[in-house]
């Protein structure tokens, strides 16, 4: 059986970090690696409370810490990877969802989309619903491919990470991801995944400057890939 291991990125999480470990399907997840992104509450020390491994990233964003976690994945001898927000805004029951067409061998790369599943009355905010679309929109019409969301919840298999070679420390994760593993032909698939509203303010769609920063990353990273 493949090596599975969840990474979690947190920053200031400490009032859901401890329910999100918790409920994580450890019959399905070898290792859980949150990744304390430079806090200043108890996130870590909840988050080992509850049995997981915590790597440190000084660096803000959320693409730097999801980067160190994927080398601690790797020392581990992970050959699958799944991502998740530690806000509680996910499912982590349905992470099986996620894995079932990696472990079928039938994709590279699993999206929880959700688009297409059901979310949570205002646990997706105008803003979020709004760039999802323009992002998916200029994405199809501007390099051919079509994807609902751009949601953090997802699986991966170590192999395409290595071909798709992430380089983004922040707001532009997401989005690079979903265009490379287009570019490198991945086998790419989207289920659809429940969402509800988080636990405590989002750092991003939380924000003015989150949204304006989150907004200008993510057309800029479409932008660069489709003319480049």
């Amino acid at each position: 059986m493949p090596i599975i291991a969840v990474i979690i990125p947190a920053h200031n999480e400490a009032l859901s970090i401890g329910k999100v470990v918790a409920e994580i399907p450890n019959a399905w997840v070898n290792e859980i690696i949150v990744v304390d992104n430079a806090s200043t509450d108890a996130t870590a020390a909840i988050a080992m409370a509850e049995g997981a491994r915590v790597e440190y990233e000084p660096e803000s964003g959320y693409g730097a810490a999801c980067l160190r976690g994927i080398v601690k994945a790797k020392e581990l001898g992970a050959d699958v990877i799944v991502f998740m927000d530690g806000d509680h805004s996910d499912y982590a029951e349905e992470i099986p969802l996620l894995l079932d067409p990696i472990l079928k061998n039938e994709s590279d790369f699993v999206i929880g989309s959700r688009a297409l599943g059901v979310a949570e009355e205002g646990a997706l905010t105008p803003q979020q619903r709004y760039g999802n679309q323009l992002a998916c929109f200029l994405m199809r019409h501007l390099l051919g491919v079509h994807y609902t969301d751009l949601g953090p919840f997802r699986a991966i298999t170590m192999t395409a990470l290595d071909k798709i070679g992430m380089t983004d420390r922040n707001y532009g994760w997401t989005v690079e991801m979903q265009i490379k593993a287009h570019k490198k032909g991945l086998h790419v698939k989207e289920v659809p995944v429940r969402y509800r509203k988080r636990i405590g303010k989002s750092k991003i769609s939380g924000t003015v400057k989150g949204v304006v920063m989150a907004g200008y990353k993510i057309i800029f990273t479409i932008l660069k890939h489709a003319f480049k």
